[in-house]
């Protein structure tokens, strides 16, 4: 049967990386149907709503979302802002579980994201003292889904767990640190240890290599995430996996749209084509056609590194050198 795949290009580069993914996809052995749908700030030029009708319907179809990138000066003082679509395109989907992998040398962590509560998602508004405000809330299932996720995440990895919070100050983390204690007993062949958000940046940024998985909640997860990236080589080779229990996944690169260097062939498409692989493992169950991806593009950063890396590759040249790689290891293997 065919599958859908929604693929969201956004703005800036992200039409350019996430044609490098379509082009690796579509030499992969899947039988899929790629629909580019606008979204982000290219739909509020083309709609004046970040999220249209027809991107979410066909989102809610598909077997998942592929999305480039959204944001940029370009519409900081409109009223509605691209980055309204991706909120409300996460919690469309429930997509709560975000999973953003680093590795580089000898760290191998996973950072588990609760994606769809917490501040972002609170009520906020203005009081008519002028003060404004943003509420961080959970409720009891929100934190016990997440957690179970990264449970189940930690038993199929090193067997570590670290929840992190700020217990200490917190309502909401001590709800956090209590429901993680409960689960506990259900998964005995993980070792769960609790740390506080800010000591445990400081143990992220100086000992990587002792980190297994990590589950947090959403604005702990935002900073954390992008800190350990900056750790594993930078933004611009991070991917990342939105998941819910069942539906579509939303795969992207963490990287933003970089208008700067937007239609000048210098965009770096690893981040998006390491989501590709994530899209390949977690939405379609195919962790050796993940695998192959993920090699190749390890290749090219090798061989056709972009200006980013030091090289001098074009976004294009970098999608050959993965293709090659593909070709040449289908090649050798059959």
């Amino acid at each position: 049967m065919t599958e859908l795949i929604a693929c969201l290009p956004g703005d800036g580069i992200g039409p350019e990386v996430l044609d490098q993914a379509i082009r690796v996809l579509e030499q992969l052995p899947l039988d899929v149907q790629v629909v580019r749908l606008p979204f982000g700030g290219a739909a509020i030029d083309e709609t004046g709503d970040p999220l249209p009708a027809e991107t979410l319907e066909a989102c809610r179809a598909a077997r998942a979302v592929l999305l480039g990138a959204v944001g940029g000066p370009k519409w900081d003082g409109s009223g509605v802002r691209p980055e309204a679509g991706l909120l409300g395109l996460r919690k469309a989907l429930d997509v709560y579980a975000n999973l953003r992998p680093a590795t580089y040398g000898d760290v191998d962590l996973l950072i588990v994201r609760e994606l769809v509560g917490g501040l972002y998602f609170g009520e906020r508004g203005v009081r008519g003292d002028g003060t404004v405000f943003d509420t961080c809330e959970y409720h009891p299932s929100q934190v016990e889904r997440i957690a179970r996720r990264g449970f189940e995440l930690a038993a199929a990895r090193g067997g570590s767990l670290v929840s992190v919070d700020k217990a200490n100050v917190l309502d909401t983390s001590r709800l956090w640190r209590r429901v993680v204690d409960e689960l506990a007993p259900e998964y005995p062949s993980v070792e769960l240890r609790h740390a506080l958000v800010d000591s445990f940046a400081m143990e992220l940024v100086t000992h990587p290599a002792e980190i297994d998985v990590v589950v947090t909640e959403n604005m702990f997860g935002d900073i954390l995430s992008d800190v350990a990236a900056a750790v594993a080589g930078g933004l611009g080779l991070a991917a990342s996996a939105s998941l819910g229990d069942g539906g579509a996944g939303i795969f992207e690169p963490v990287h933003g749209s970089a208008p700067d260097i937007a239609g000048t062939e210098q965009a770096n498409p690893t981040a998006m084509l390491r989501s590709l692989a994530l899209m390949l493992e977690h939405a379609f169950g195919r962790p050796e056609l993940a695998r192959g991806v993920a090699a190749a593009v390890d290749d090219a950063l090798g061989s056709q590194p972009t200006p980013d890396l030091g090289g001098t590759a074009t976004t294009v040249e970098f999608g050959d050198a993965v293709l090659a790689s593909l070709e040449q290891r289908a090649a050798v293997s059959g």
